[in-house]
């Protein structure tokens, strides 16, 4: 069930009681110059239109986030290990089987291997235990080639919650945010804007919008373990079309943003008795709305990212005056029919009464 804002159900109740769709005229009503100049704002991304929300998130990326570290074995990691020799199997193979079934746990910062034994990887990257593990073997075998990955992570792994297809990733110092999304198969159509990445238990400054639709890699981060990544769902932020249109309703924002005319247009347009003079964007809570003002002409002449809305906001069209008359003697006809109806009836018995225009 969508939640809506005080000021929505105030501005709904106070139609209903009106008998009328009029434009908003209180305070803090600003024309099409204005909502252009906070379009460019909502255009440059999450961070922005938060700050047009009033949430003030620190949006400043730092530079260390985007660079590869030195990541070490550590206790609990379990590997995966795969050997290969140009002329002997059987050794391979065995190794091989052991990895894909329960993998090489550490132990008491060690492994167990086949033909070696114990070997020690606590505290190695994974390219130096390869290297190690490799030298031990070349003490019966030559040429043997080593290769090493993580197969599970307890301490060290990105944990995913939301419309993903896995629950945790181990990082490796390499391990980047794209990565991380592509593993868990996230859609474009997911709510990219209501997802967020949690370190140390503050948010990310990251943009997902901006890295899967736009292919920003400035937003590439390199995972570290225990960093959380949130996928929201289609519908959790939307805006509402109302007032003289077609097909009032609430859309979907996954990305943050929608430009007015495609909002109309998700709402069936504005009919013959919508005021096209009037079309307002109410922005803002109920103790301080911002109310932009527009005409059909501003939609039409502008380009799409110059009329731009964000969540939360409510498109209202006004009716023509019209419309109010014409509501207005659909509502008197029914009395006026049976007014009439009752002279024609009561001149049978030779009473007469007076109608207008008579």
């Amino acid at each position: 069930m969508k939640r809506f804002s005080l000021f929505t159900i105030l501005l709904l109740v106070t139609g209903a009681l009106c008998g009328c769709n009029g434009p908003y005229r209180g305070e803090n009503v600003v024309g099409a110059d204005e909502f252009v100049m906070d379009s460019h704002q909502i255009a440059m991304g999450k961070f922005s239109i938060l700050d047009l929300q009033g949430k003030n998130i620190h949006s400043h990326l730092p530079s260390e986030y985007l660079n590869e570290y030195r990541d070490t074995i550590h206790e609990d990691d379990v590997l995966g290990i795969m050997v290969h020799h140009p002329s002997k199997s059987a050794l391979p193979g065995s190794i091989e089987r052991i990895s894909k079934g329960r993998g090489y746990p550490v132990i008491d910062g060690a492994i167990t291997l086949p033909e070696l034994g114990t070997v020690c990887v606590a505290g190695l990257t994974l390219n130096e235990a390869a290297r190690k593990i490799q030298d031990e073997y070349m003490g019966s075998l030559t040429d043997v080639e080593v290769f090493l990955k993580y197969m599970d992570r307890r301490r060290k792994r990105v944990e995913l919650a939301g419309l993903v297809a896995v629950s945790a990733l181990p990082t490796d110092g390499k391990l980047r945010l794209w990565d991380v999304l592509a593993h868990a198969k996230v859609q474009p159509s997911s709510n990219l804007f209501a997802s967020y990445v949690i370190r140390n238990g503050k948010f990310v400054p990251v943009d997902l919008t901006r890295l899967l639709l736009q292919g920003d890699m400035s937003q590439n981060i390199v995972m570290r373990g225990g960093d959380k990544v949130y996928i929201a769902a289609t519908a959790s932020t939307h805006l509402l079309v109302m007032g003289e249109v077609r097909r009032p309703t609430s859309v979907p924002l996954p990305c943050g943003t929608l430009s007015l005319r495609d909002a109309i247009a998700a709402a069936g347009g504005i009919p013959y008795t919508g005021d096209r003079r009037y079309i307002q964007v109410i922005r803002g809570g109920i103790v301080n709305p911002k109310v932009y003002t527009l005409n059909w002409k501003h939609i039409v002449a502008l380009p799409n990212d110059s009329l731009l809305c964000m969540p939360g906001d409510i498109v209202y069209v006004a009716t023509t005056p019209l419309a109010d008359w014409n509501r207005f003697v659909m509502q008197l006809l029914p009395t006026y029919t049976g007014i009439e109806t009752l002279a024609k009836g009561v001149k049978n018995v030779g009473v007469q009464v007076g109608l207008p225009g008579n």
